[in-house]
């Protein structure tokens, strides 16, 4: 049985968190809702102290944010890029339009249609992500979506110029500067400045998250994708440096980011919680990580990889580092997690901002029931259907009439009682199911 060597805080405690967020969005959302732009400015000026004349940026307020990016910098930005357009090209390549007969004279197919309109949210309150802007705003217009609106806090009362010019270059149609509760606010209730979108995208904070879940249903979301959340599963192939940096690494985000070892290894372990212990002695940005994980960090030793297995697939991380004897045998068999990362020679930083896939993914254990951010999800299959023959629609209407009574249903009888009559030369009784053909049938 599994042996927590150390813990995070209880569920009932996350919860009663929770329950304060939620409570904290629901008002925000309301005045939004109410007041629109005033609102928008009032909370803009509380919670970032920005007030400019308007939210959303000019061409030459672009124009003047990206000058200040350098050289270097901006070939950072576009090679992460071109990695992220690449990986999001191949998987909508993936996906195809089909069309099929399925009996003679009735075709049945369907069309992946993208979102007409997007907001990204992209966060930038404690650290700027400008990774975040690449994960959204590419893929969305990857998928084809033809008008994408991106947003971003202020960092230090200004647009922060790095962001700026990874949504510019991402291809972004409007770019906001506004932050919070109240970016994905006003992008999916509107404003009179601000027209709404029909899905919300990104990472945020518990608010940014909450937020989304409250307006899905107004609005598409991709996916709850909250605080930052990492586990490791490890055994005595790597050591504890490795393992307690890879956690840290994802613990600075904030300062509600779980952390979790998964090991079948006592030393690992040990040597992980006094790794940690060291390490944030000298990390600079220690203020952060120590209370996440002091807060959520865990650390599970399990009798064999079979356990730690199991438990993984509970825990159902965002991030999952897995560096073993047998990577690959976890890739083969584990089933809940946002994005596995396999091997001790890449990690969840290359995946955040670089390697290519997509670091928009699912938290508070949502990856039992959904993957990450990716090209599929800004499109919408839609299935069509066709009858090209009379004989087609006699006998769908024939097997059609008398399923819909079987169920009671007499109007949706008479839809296919109607096309039998018509196309069948068959007169069928009204409010009666079609006829048998011969009694075998």
């Amino acid at each position: 049985m599994a042996e927590y060597l150390k813990r995070g805080k209880s569920e009932t405690e996350r919860a009663e968190d929770d329950a304060r967020t939620q409570a904290t969005v629901t008002g925000i959302l309301q005045d939004i809702s109410t007041r629109g732009d005033a609102a928008v400015r009032d909370l803009s000026e509380k919670f970032d102290g920005y007030t400019p004349q308007a939210f959303r940026l000019s061409p030459s307020e672009i124009e003047a944010a990206m000058q200040k990016v350098t050289t270097r910098e901006m070939g950072d930005i576009r090679f992460a890029q071109d990695q992220i357009r690449n990986f999001a090209q191949v998987q909508r390549a993936s996906m195809t339009d089909v069309e099929v007969e399925t009996i003679p004279g009735v075709i049945l197919g369907h069309k992946n249609i993208p979102v007409n309109s997007v907001g990204c949210y992209v966060p930038g309150g404690k650290f700027p992500m400008v990774a975040s802007a690449h994960m959204s705003v590419i893929t969305a217009k990857v998928a084809g979506v033809k008008r994408v609106v991106a947003s971003a806090p202020p960092v230090k009362g200004a647009p922060h110029p790095a962001i700026v010019a990874a949504m510019h270059e991402g291809g972004a149609d409007e770019i906001l500067v506004l932050g919070g509760v109240q970016a994905v606010g006003a992008m999916a209730l509107g404003t009179e400045s601000i027209a709404p979108v029909d899905m919300l995208v990104g990472p945020g904070n518990a608010f940014v998250a909450e937020a989304k879940r409250q307006l899905f249903g107004r609005v598409g979301i991709d996916l709850f994708a909250g605080p930052t959340e990492t586990c490791v599963i490890a055994d005595d192939t790597v050591d504890g440096e490795m393992v307690a940096t890879d956690l840290l690494g994802q613990a600075e985000h904030g300062y509600n980011s779980p952390a979790v070892l998964i090991t079948c290894s006592r030393k690992l372990a040990e040597d992980t919680l006094s790794e940690i212990d060291r390490l944030l002695a000298i990390l600079p940005t220690a203020e952060t990580a120590r209370v996440s994980w002091e807060d959520y960090g865990e650390v599970i030793l399990c009798t064999d990889y079979d356990e730690m297995l199991r438990v993984a697939d509970d825990v159902a991380s965002e991030h999952v580092q897995v560096m073993t004897d047998r990577d690959d045998w976890f890739l083969d068999n584990m089933t809940n997690y946002g994005a596995l990362f396999l091997g001790p020679r890449t990690n969840v930083a290359n995946g955040d901002k670089v390697i290519g896939t997509n670091h928009t993914l699912p938290t508070k254990k949502a990856g039992r029931y959904t993957g990450g951010l990716w090209v599929g999800k800004f499109l919408k299959t839609h299935s069509y259907q066709k009858v090209l023959t009379d004989e087609a629609a006699k006998l769908v209407g024939e097997y059609g009439s008398r399923l819909c009574m079987l169920e009671g249903f007499v109007g949706h009888a008479e839809q296919c009682n109607v096309r039998v009559r018509r196309y069948g030369g068959i007169n069928v009784p009204y409010g009666e199911g079609a006829p048998y053909r011969d009694a075998a049938e």
